[in-house]
């Protein structure tokens, strides 16, 4: 168990598209999995991908509960997503502000589709089907982004809508995701 470095924007591996994952029963698998649980913990993220921790396979992990970091959205089941494949359910989309541990201390605004399909593995190599929508969507988007060699600016129309955490939203305690 480890708590590992996450790197910064900047760094030209978080650009690199993550190669699926091959091995299920790899104890590299499982020390990787062990390991971003932990780092994303104790950095109070939504979300993590492999490729944040310099790891270039396709494997993130997400999960919200209650928390004041986000008062309107619903809780976000943990869960570890092996090699996923997104289809969004329509074409509605919607902006909604977003961190980043990679892109500490900036929030910005960005699209994304309301309602997907999300298709993978857990690390025991059994299927994950689910539609979801809202909060839930948004935080898998932009995970899986991650394995794409997407960081969230990237997607932002306005840069009008991105900028310092404190600078925005003055007085809120917010931190990064």
């Amino acid at each position: 168990m480890a708590i590992r470095d996450v790197l910064k924007m900047g760094d030209p591996r978080l650009l690199e598209p993550a190669r699926p994952v091959a091995d299920f029963a790899s104890l590299e698998l499982t020390q990787l999995i062990v390991d971003m649980h932990d780092t994303m913990r104790a950095l109070d993220g939504a979300g993590l991908a492999a490729p944040q921790i310099g790891v270039g396979l396709q494997v993130v992990i997400f999960g919200v509960s209650a928390n004041p970091r986000y008062p309107d959205a619903e809780a976000v089941p943990y869960t570890v997503l092996i090699n996923p494949q997104l289809t969004p359910l329509s074409d509605a989309m919607e902006e909604g502000w977003e961190g980043c541990l990679s892109v500490p201390g900036m929030r910005g605004l960005v699209p994304r589709h309301t309602a997907l399909r999300y298709r993978g593995f857990d690390p025991a190599g059994q299927p994950i089907d689910r539609s979801v929508s809202g909060f839930h969507a948004r935080v898998v988007q932009h995970e899986v982004d991650h394995l794409h060699g997407i960081l969230y600016p990237m997607r932002i129309r306005d840069l009008r809508d991105f900028g310092f955490t404190d600078t925005l939203f003055p007085g809120q305690n917010l931190q990064d995701d």
